[in-house]
């Protein structure tokens, strides 16, 4: 929770010396019981306060001619959908207020739709896009004198930046509180409350209580922090009551508790507990169920009955002192072995969290590029679509063929994508060597390809084949395969050359054939050599595709019989090697 939670956008402060409403009206009792309303359903997370008392907040700042605090109240309510993880909502607001404000030219309020893009893309876990996007809403504000709104935008970045540079994250804080002092100081308890569950989160328990009277003085002031249900529940666990910090959980943070109760457990050493809830919290987020590891323990209570028995049955001393020893060996050597076990057991538990962990990382990184890889084409059919449906649509031949290649490109972009998933699913879930049925005649089947594929490849770069193979040489494969080979390291090759050459090449020796793909690129750095192989690894994110060509390759590869790596001593570009046994 301490990292999904965002702060309420603009709150307190709904106008700046700029802004065309007189300000006498931010005194008035009546203001001042809508604002503070919203606030308080907004931090206690309450949808039933919050969108009525958001509406009638709107409602009586478009009386005032208020515009920049009624689109300030339009953010919050972006805001509180993603908290709620309404994703989709959230969306449809932002997009929604980001054409209202460029239909009425409020170039001044446009920060606030890049604030809104900032959170999404800070949500679905794009974070240098998200930097990127509240840098320059701070850059915005400054320049038109919005002052008092930019510590929330600070405290927006720190929640960014905490997993990544801790320390400028406090910085940020440092800087988000100085602001806050000079222009709106009702901020100041927000930003401490967010240091607080810092020192938490750092592992600074004695800062973190030291935070924790402060904000306890402030409530008992009147003041309210969209944190304070946390800092109450990471109390409890700093004074020893883990149970009572879950119960507090379950009952306060609704959704937002699995983070929060995996946290605890994590503090108290629980690994059983603590691994449980990351089970529940991955199985609530998108209903996969996790293999749970059962600890279970032996006792030694049966080994003590059968240690009494026998003493009471046995006559004579020295056979009962001998039993006695006996048994007193194999109970310490039980003893020990369950000690043992059970320190086993607590690593394999560990283990099995941090896989556990793991997990829950590759399956959001699937979901990032999964969406992001596909939202992109699917919105330039959308839009092209829109255009050809306008019956005001005035165009030629030229740029209808244009728009219909276009939407074509895209269409055969997502099919590649799926058939990419497929595939490499099909190929993990089909294990073991694949039947080498075919007679190749490998010369004619890389021109071939060549001669199939260069209509992908632009006038700038030149298409070369290499052969030390004599014409009538062939070996036994799967002819399918083997292409497929050759399609994903030359679709790779296009996709990181611009100009100068694409190089294919082929050698044989007595055991081997050796494939090579080379190209005039941007090339791999030396260190990379083995990560481009892993899952969703893409070294330039701005590239199409989800980062499974090479994964996808160098399965084939061995499901072949044959292997792949990247040549680290070509440094003009990039140069793949195959080797396939003959």
């Amino acid at each position: 929770m301490g990292t999904r939670i965002i702060l309420l956008a603009l709150t307190m402060l709904l106008t700046t010396g700029q802004a065309k409403a007189a300000d006498d009206y931010k005194q008035s009792a009546e203001y001042l019981a809508l604002r503070d309303s919203m606030h308080h359903a907004f931090n206690d997370a309450d949808s039933a306060r919050f969108f009525p008392a958001l509406k009638n907040l709107e409602d009586y700042l478009l009386k005032q001619g208020d515009l920049h605090a009624y689109y300030t109240q339009r953010c919050n309510e972006i805001v509180f959908q993603i908290n709620r993880q309404n994703i989709y909502e959230a969306y449809i607001l932002g997009r929604n207020l980001s054409m209202e404000l460029r239909e009425k030219k409020l170039d001044k309020e446009m920060y606030m739709a890049y604030n809104m893009l900032g959170h999404l893309n800070r949500y679905c876990g794009n974070k240098e896009a998200a930097k990127r996007n509240f840098r320059y809403v701070i850059d915005q504000m400054e320049k038109y004198g919005y002052y008092e709104s930019i510590p929330p935008i600070y405290m927006n970045l720190v929640n960014v930046e905490l997993g990544d540079d801790p320390e400028e994250a406090q910085r940020l804080l440092e800087k988000a509180k100085e602001i806050a002092e000079k222009y709106s100081p009702e901020r100041v308890f927000d930003i401490e409350t967010r240091r607080t569950l810092s020192f938490f989160n750092g592992g600074d328990i004695d800062k973190f209580l030291e935070g924790y009277q402060a904000y306890r003085q402030g409530v008992a002031e009147g003041k309210s922090s969209v944190h304070g249900r946390t800092i109450e529940v990471y109390y409890l666990a700093c004074m020893g009551k883990t149970d009572e910090a879950v119960e507090l959980a379950k009952k306060n943070l609704g959704e937002d508790s699995g983070e929060v109760i995996t946290k605890i457990y994590e503090m108290a050493g629980r690994w059983k507990e603590a691994y449980e809830s990351l089970r529940k919290e991955t199985a609530a987020n998108d209903s996969v169920n996790n293999v749970v590891l059962i600890n279970s323990m032996a006792g030694v209570r049966e080994q003590l009955t059968l240690h009494d028995v026998e003493r009471k049955t046995t006559r004579n001393r020295m056979i009962a002192l001998t039993i006695g020893i006996l048994l007193l060996a194999l109970l310490v050597a039980a003893l020990s072995y369950i000690v043992m076990a059970r320190r086993r057991h607590m690593r394999q538990l560990k283990r099995a969290y941090d896989h556990a962990l793991e997990s829950d990382k590759m399956k959001s990184a699937f979901i990032r590029n999964v969406t992001h890889e596909v939202r992109t084409p699917l919105n330039i059919i959308s839009g092209f679509s829109q255009v050809i449906a306008d019956p005001e649509l005035v165009a030629g031949p030229e740029e209808r063929a244009h728009i219909a290649e276009m939407m074509q490109k895209n269409t055969q972009l997502i099919t590649s994508l799926v058939d990419e998933m497929l595939e490499l699913s099909l190929n993990e879930n089909t294990p073991g060597k694949v039947a080498k049925d075919d007679s190749v005649e490998v010369n004619d089947l890389i021109r071939d390809f060549l001669q199939e594929n260069e209509y992908k490849v632009s006038k700038s770069i030149k298409l070369q084949f290499e052969s030390s193979l004599d014409e009538d040489f062939r070996m036994q494969t799967n002819e399918e395969m083997l292409k497929r080979v050759v399609s994903l390291l030359f679709d790779n090759a296009i996709k990181y050359t611009k100009e100068g050459s694409i190089t294919l090449m082929v050698s044989a020796d007595d055991e081997q054939v050796t494939l090579a793909v080379e190209d005039t690129g941007t090339g791999i750095p030396t260190k990379e050599a083995e990560t481009i192989f892993d899952r969703f690894v893409k070294l330039d994110t701005f590239k199409e595709g989800l980062g499974l060509g090479l994964p996808l390759c160098r399965m084939i590869v061995n499901r072949l019989g044959g292997t792949v790596n990247l040549d680290t001593s070509y440094k003009g570009g990039a140069r793949f090697i195959v080797k396939l046994n003959r």
